[in-house]
């Protein structure tokens, strides 16, 4: 609750005005993406017509609509102040950023596009200045405070609300996915980007987080139903694939996750182990290019890409893991190196012909489970799904079976001993714990999971290449991107590596000219991470306090940090 206390100097009322100006920013907002932007069809979108908002002119109307829930939960509106438990002012500032940068965008691409400010419709001025009023609320003073305890809802109404929250996440993962052109996939991002940051502001989704840690349950099958849902909102196979090939990159990234996030390891060359078992499987799959006239049914090619991933894991780890810090890297660097020019000069020239060589191993078969056919079309509840959503249903039991083992692990003593490894091995192996036998769990427990996935991208991908399984490449995942993932989303976390690498993927699918820069550009986002943000994305409570040891609003006073280093002011 917000309440403004009347002061000599009108304090109070210069922030309601402001508060109100904000609120009134808000409606020209959302009112200008009813009027047309631009004179020409040519700029994706159709920004023409009158009465109803198209392409960008959406975004702009949706951070609108939030600028003026919060402004008016800020002027204490019945019934909006559960929008913001822990403040407005920081999730208004936000959201009207977001917004103008949205709406600024918007009409700078029409004028670059298109050439110049003249193929701007006076309702893309009328959007320009209207989007710049909500700013205004950068002028109100700072009200966060802690959250109060929330009034206690009925059962089906806290239930309710879980369900509601995934459904929407499922509508603006699926949006994101489904953007057809790079300004609108960009439009969204901003949006997106600063809607999620306002949340968090707010407190939002920290209390959805307690809901859902209530009823864990049923938020498990919440997610996992929204997540299933979403072959059936395509019409085709072109975004399903987009969906596939992010889940093969999460649940790898999940899989390094164990072995950096949790024991600490730096591993430079993971991707080695996702091409194991995609070779694997590639060559037990029965194609005539696999040197081996074999073609093992889909549980034991599944099985044998992940046994083949864990003596990998083993036989690298086993010489290497004695090593600490940047001297495992660089190892583990050359393993991936050498996996890649081995398979390379497997062709029956340079060595045995077991991998084709530089041509890899192609035409490999559909999975078929017991008459089931990967490959083709089935219709489910009447809805015809295609070759894709079969795969990505699969994929998703997979990663359902990674967060399983991850999570598990992590909270199981070999988990805590993994984690006291990460903080500090000397005084782990002081206290007891065999540092080696413990890295080599978790090196072999994330190249089993690996290997994994690398059984079903072989038959998504339907071929296997060496140039797939680089350290650094135009496409992921690559040992690079997956370590950027676990880094951007948040080490030792399940949903963390989850978005990372989902951001990942999206953005070089959806924004092609990014390209040549991707490298560049990914490079400045850690940067950036690394000094605003360095727990990532999504932070486990220890990482919070080890890097935010003197700024913890909610530490009491005089108590040690969860790292047990530093001490806290009174009163910081």
């Amino acid at each position: 609750m917000t309440t403004d206390t009347t002061t000599p100097d009108g304090t109070a009322s210069r922030t309601t005005g402001l508060r109100r100006l904000t609120a009134l920013g808000a409606v020209a907002t959302i009112a200008s993406t009813f009027t047309a932007w631009t004179y020409t069809d040519e700029f994706p979108g159709d920004l023409t017509v009158y009465g109803y908002p198209g392409g960008l002119q959406v975004l702009t109307l949706v951070a609108g609509a939030l600028v003026l829930l919060y402004a008016l939960a800020a002027l204490d509106t019945p019934g909006l102040r559960w929008l913001a438990p822990t403040g407005t002012t920081k999730a208004l500032q936000l959201l009207a950023l977001g917004t103008f940068a949205t709406t600024w965008f918007t009409v700078a691409a029409i004028a670059v596009e298109l050439g110049g400010v003249v193929n701007l419709d006076p309702g893309g001025f009328i959007a320009a200045v209207a989007s710049a009023i909500p700013l205004a609320a950068f002028l109100l003073p700072d009200d966060t405070h802690k959250a109060a305890r929330p009034r206690k809802l009925p059962s089906w109404a806290e239930i309710l609300i879980i369900v509601a929250a995934f459904g929407i996440g499922l509508f603006v993962v699926t949006y994101g996915i489904g953007t057809e052109y790079a300004e609108l996939f960009t439009g969204y991002m901003i949006t997106a980007g600063f809607v999620a940051g306002a949340l968090f502001k707010a407190g939002l989704m920290a209390r959805l987080s307690a809901l859902t840690a209530t009823y864990r349950s049923i938020a498990v099958a919440a997610a996992f139903v929204a997540a299933a849902a979403f072959p059936f909102t395509q019409t085709t196979d072109q975004f399903t694939l987009i969906a596939v090939n992010i889940l093969i990159f999460a649940t790898v990234a999940l899989g390094l996750n164990i072995v950096v996030g949790l024991a600490g390891l730096l591993d430079l060359g993971y991707v080695a182990f996702l091409g194991v078992g995609a070779y694997t499987a590639a060559l037990v799959s029965g194609t005539t290019a696999s040197a081996f006239d074999v073609h093992f049914p889909f549980w034991a090619a599944v099985l044998t890409g992940a046994a083949a991933s864990l003596v990998f894991g083993v036989v690298i780890g086993a010489p290497t893991l004695r090593l600490r810090g940047d001297y495992l890297a660089i190892v583990t660097l050359g393993f991936g190196e050498i996996f890649r020019i081995t398979v390379g000069n497997l062709d029956g020239v340079s060595g045995p012909q077991i991998t084709n060589g530089p041509n890899g191993v192609p035409n490999i078969p559909d999975l078929n489970f017991f008459g089931y056919d990967f490959g083709d079309s089935h219709t489910v509840l009447g809805i015809e799904l295609g070759g894709y959503a079969n795969y990505y249903l699969l994929m998703l039991l997979a990663m359902i079976l990674v967060v399983l083992v991850f999570s598990r692990a992590g909270s199981s003593r070999i988990g805590r001993a993994w984690v006291a490894i990460r903080e500090d091995e000397t005084a782990a192996t002081a206290m007891g714990i065999n540092g080696f036998r413990v890295k080599l769990i978790a090196f072999a427990l994330g190249a089993t999971l690996a290997g994994l996935a690398g059984t079903v991208q072989a038959h998504v991908q339907s071929t296997v290449v060496p140039e797939m399984y680089v350290f650094a490449g135009p496409v992921p995942p690559n040992s690079a991107f997956l370590l950027a993932a676990v880094i951007l989303g948040g080490m030792g976390t399940i949903s963390g590596p989850l978005i990372g690498a989902t951001l990942l993927y999206m953005i070089p699918a959806k924004l092609q000219f990014l390209q040549d820069y991707q490298l560049l550009g990914f490079g400045l986002a850690l940067i950036l991470l690394m000094r605003f943000r360095p727990e990532g994305l999504i932070a486990n409570r220890r990482a919070q306090l080890e890097y935010h040891e003197t700024d913890q609003l909610d530490t009491p006073e005089g108590a040690l940090p969860a790292s047990g280093v530093g001490t806290v002011k009174a009163g910081a």
